[in-house]
């Protein structure tokens, strides 16, 4: 099993490789590569040797033999399903965003407690009601949540999908969830990175690198 921070590396480094495939570019070396993902080349290398695919001195990396490589690692031969919860305008969002982006990885199901949105399909995922959540989420056979309910909610929403056996969330609550280390929790706290955005933008670029 590799590391949280590699797996995220290539999931950054397929994200730049679909631009640069986009923009026609067929070959793309390490140190490029390293430039756009802000790392260096020795690291690059060393994690693109976990996909099995080699480049050359001379061509550098088939971008795309490379996006087919990574893929193999990060995905599931089979579509892989997670649960949303919270259908607010930040739950709306990523849905929109999500929908059709990764064959392999979809939104397969929304809950909330609010009835007008209860039964609705948005951006062709169904909304079910939050006291449905475990049945269908073992029905679908779901092993990821995506949590966008307000922070008073988020821990018994955690709770509930751990139960119904769900082992990977993803948390935009303002608030750190607690559940077993069986379960993979990523943290995204958007009022934060805007914090620390707002912080370096007060200061010179030199001193944002420090």
């Amino acid at each position: 099993m590799y590391s949280h921070r590699t797996i995220g590396r290539l999931s950054l480094y397929r994200r730049l490789l679909y631009g640069l495939a986009e923009r026609g570019t067929a070959y793309v070396h390490s140190h490029e590569l390293a430039g756009l993902a802000e790392a260096t080349a020795a690291q690059v290398r060393r994690d693109l040797m976990a996909v099995g695919c080699p480049g050359t001195p001379k061509r550098g990396y088939d971008v795309r033999a490379l996006i087919e490589s990574i893929g193999v690692l990060l995905d599931t031969p089979e579509t892989q399903g997670a649960a949303l919860v919270g259908i607010g305008n930040l739950g709306q969002a990523i849905l929109a965003y999500f929908s059709g982006r990764r064959p392999k990885l979809t939104i397969a199901a929304a809950f909330d407690i609010d009835p007008a949105k209860v039964n609705r399909v948005f951006h062709g995922c169904r909304c079910y009601p939050v006291e449905k959540l475990g049945q269908v989420i073992r029905r679908k056979d779901l092993r990821i949540g995506i949590v966008t309910v307000p922070a008073e909610e988020a821990q018994q929403i955690a709770d509930r999908l751990v139960r119904a056996g769900v082992r990977g969330i993803v948390n935009f609550a303002p608030i750190p969830l607690h559940v077993s280390r069986d379960v993979y929790v990523e943290h995204v706290d958007m009022t934060m990175s805007l914090e620390k955005v707002a912080y370096f933008a007060r200061h010179d670029r030199k001193d944002s690198r420090a």
